[in-house]
This record gives structure tokens, sequence and C-alpha cells, in this order.
């Protein structure tokens, strides 16, 4: 498995979920360093993250998402990492299938954790909403990215270092796919669980039309493939 490996954890007012995700990744990845990020939680999420995390990022207010990962991955480079690994806080990503998605790296640049979103316990806007943004999204990269809301990844550090997303909150990970593809870097989708419960802090219409301006400023990629 890639090493140096970095676990990269962004949390907003996760105090509920965030031991019990942490407390997985460290049981599935024992070699891994934590790093977590707390986006101007206002709960006891920032003290929660420095007793379980090997080190922290901590914004005084939200800046979203983005924000975070992008500040978390200068700090994986620094800090020397082969790769990193981002899994959300609201414990919808299960820890167990992390050893998975970081070995699938031997086979590609980017491994996304690709969840069924078929069932019925996916509500059905969410359904909607991924299926289109995830095909826009492979319209516009010429990639095959199935789940492209999905925060669970893993990446090369090649991948940082070359690749430069823009964006604050969630459309700066659809941002990086197409970026990414673009610069002739591979994806992979391992299947992951689906697990709904926790409340999400996607806002379905603000968050929605920000990745739908970020595809329509990549829209040119459709027709130069």
């Amino acid at each position: 498995m890639i090493e140096p490996l970095v676990v990269i954890v962004p949390a907003y007012n996760a105090e509920p979920t965030l031991a019990a995700v942490v407390k997985g990744v460290r049981r599935n990845l024992p070699a891994a360093w934590v790093l977590g990020i707390d986006d101007g939680s206002t709960d006891g999420t920032r003290q929660l993250l420095r007793s379980v995390s090997d080190d922290t990022i901590e914004f005084d207010t939200n800046r979203g998402k983005g924000a975070a990962l992008r500040a978390a991955f200068e700090a994986a480079l620094q800090k020397g990492a082969s790769a990193v690994l981002t899994i959300d806080s609201d414990g919808q990503h299960d820890p167990a299938f992390a050893p998975a998605i970081v070995a699938a790296l031997d086979r590609a640049d980017i491994v996304i954790g690709t969840r069924d979103l078929s069932g019925k316990a996916v509500p059905r806007h969410r359904r909607i909403a991924n299926m289109i943004s995830s095909a826009a999204t492979r319209a516009v990269s010429g990639g095959k990215v199935r789940d492209s809301q999905s925060g669970y990844r893993a990446i090369k550090a090649e991948v940082l270092r070359k690749v430069h997303a823009v964006g604050d909150r969630y459309e700066f990970e659809t941002d990086f796919i197409i970026r990414a593809a673009r610069a002739g870097f591979s994806t992979l989708n391992v299947p992951i669980s689906t697990i709904y419960g926790s409340p999400s802090y996607f806002r379905e219409f603000r968050d929605a039309w920000l990745v739908i301006k970020v595809l329509w400023r990549h829209r040119a990629g459709i027709f130069k493939r």
C-alpha cells in the first residue's frame, strides 16, 4: 500500500460522529497520519479533533469544504505524503473500505469510493441530483466518474501538485475531478456501502448551483475530445 499516507478529515459541527470515523480510520489504516480540519464549527468538534487527530487545521469561521480541502492538500504535501485519503466526518463513509480505496491507487491516480445510489434508502432528490451531476462531469472530463459527489477519495501526491482546483465549497471536488482528467490523470471507481442518516451540509440549491457553474465553465471540453 502506498505510503506515507495522510488521511484528511474535514469537519463542521460533526461532534456526534467524528470520533467513530477517526477510530475506524485508525483501525483500518494504522500507519496513516490523520489530519483534521475544523471548518469553523460551533459545537465541540474542534476540541474533539485535537484529541483524535495527529494534527489539525482550524478555521475561525466557516469557509467551506473546498477551502478546507485546499488547505489540507497543501499541508499533506508539506508533510511529504505520497497520497491522501479524504473521508467525511458525518459517518456516511464506512472506514472499512479505506484500505481497498487506497490500494486501488496501484491502478489509477484518483480513486473514488462510489456509492450505489439506486436504493430506496437514498433520498430521491439526492439520487437524481447526483446522477445528473455525475453524467455531466463525465461528459466534460472524459472520465469514468460514477459518483461525482462522493467525498471518499484517494489521490496521489503528483495529482495534488499539478491540479489547482477552484471554489471554496462543494463545487471544488467537481472542479478537481475535471481538471485532473484534463491533465491526463486516471480515475477509478471502487464500490462502497451507502449510508444515510446523519444530516448533510450540502445545500441542495446553493451548492447544486455552484456545481452547475463549474460544469458550465468546463463545457468546451465536450467538443474538444
